[in-house]
């Protein structure tokens, strides 16, 4: 695998290094010893999978508060996503900027998402699945989100958005006083 850094500290591009044959070809996906040298989570407790049929759906802005953070190690099976993370770590030096990847069944590569951030996808194909291992169990208490359309962070979508649920459409938007996701979710995560 190879690791490349992205504009935000400590979210990661992830290449797959493909061995191919006459057969196809074969990859690592993951690897407890090079997540370890790398400094990255090793501790996954769930793997999620999502399946959207529309072109143009759009899964996000999630995040989970602690003592439930969790990292996320993103994988697009079938079809093409744009994928987006927001860093919501008040101390960070990019904090609510947001960068967004391609990723594809054909590119292979996967995002390692960070705790103290928000995730969301917009397909860009019809007929997507998306695999993702996350490092914390599910929490409804802990979740928590923004809105994807918010002019705080300018989220440029490549496509309109044909399919959206009532909750992702109406995460509340950001407002620097009152958002109860304003509190440093890094320095939470670090108190516990």
């Amino acid at each position: 695998m190879i690791f490349h850094e992205t504009k935000l500290p400590d979210a990661l591009m992830i290449e797959i290094e493909p061995r191919g044959d006459e057969r196809g070809w074969f990859g690592r996906t993951y690897c407890t010893t090079e997540f370890e040298a790398a400094g990255l989570e090793t501790v996954y407790v769930q793997q999620n999978a999502s399946v959207s049929a529309e072109k143009g759906t759009i899964r996000g802005m999630h995040f989970q508060r602690p003592p439930y953070g969790e990292v996320k190690l993103l994988r697009c099976l079938r079809g093409a996503i744009f994928d987006v993370i927001i860093d919501l770590r008040r101390t960070s030096p990019t904090f609510l900027r947001y960068q967004g990847f391609e990723l594809s069944a054909e590119n292979r590569r996967m995002l390692y998402v960070p705790k103290g951030f928000a995730h969301g996808f917009q397909t860009v194909t019809e007929d997507v699945e998306v695999s993702y291992l996350v490092s914390a169990p599910y929490s409804p208490l802990s979740e928590g989100g923004v809105r994807f359309n918010d002019p705080l962070f300018g989220i440029k979508w490549p496509l309109p958005v044909s399919v959206i649920s009532e909750k992702d459409a109406n995460w509340p938007l950001l407002n620097m006083d009152t958002h109860p996701m304003l509190c440093d979710l890094e320095d939470q995560q670090q108190r516990l």
